[in-house]
């Protein structure tokens, strides 16, 4: 009984999107681009979530002006670029790699490159240091005189 229950909880436990029956276009190819559109698309109060799952007002607003975008004619760039325009390329959950955002896409990297010739140089130093068997000469001289019968 308790795995029945179980199983019942984690089916019930899946997303629930939070497009309401009112927002639907009737064109369930309209309606197919739309969904697609605003899973890419960031709700501005919930920051991380797409419009698509999101219940904020603003996304639901948000919503629904993607879709009178596409009713109106506009292709999927055409009505994205609109709320781009609109709101800034914050909106966007995957933002574009041109422009100012090519030193964001790259800094990961750039910093990586950076920690691993830091210690490169480090390392290189300290070999540098020491002696042919790892010691430096203060200690190479404490450990013949610890060795001394």
């Amino acid at each position: 009984m308790k795995r029945l229950t179980l199983a019942l909880c984690l089916l019930l436990a899946t997303p629930v999107l939070a497009v309401e029956p009112d927002e639907i276009l009737d064109d369930p190819e309209l309606e197919a681009r739309a969904r697609a559109l605003s899973t890419g698309l960031r709700c501005p109060v919930c920051q991380n979530e797409s419009i698509d799952e999101s219940n904020a007002t603003v996304s639901k607003d948000l919503r629904l002006l993607l879709r009178d975008r596409l009713v109106a004619g506009d292709s999927d760039a055409e009505a994205v670029q609109y709320l781009v325009d609109r709101y800034g390329e914050y909106i966007l959950l995957n933002p574009t790699t041109d422009g100012a955002n090519k030193v964001l896409w790259a800094a990961p990297a750039a910093m990586l490159g950076l920690a691993l010739l830091a210690g490169g140089i480090t390392v290189m130093r300290a070999r540098r240091a020491r002696g042919p068997d790892g010691l430096t000469p203060e200690e190479q001289a404490r450990l013949d005189e610890l060795m001394k019968p």
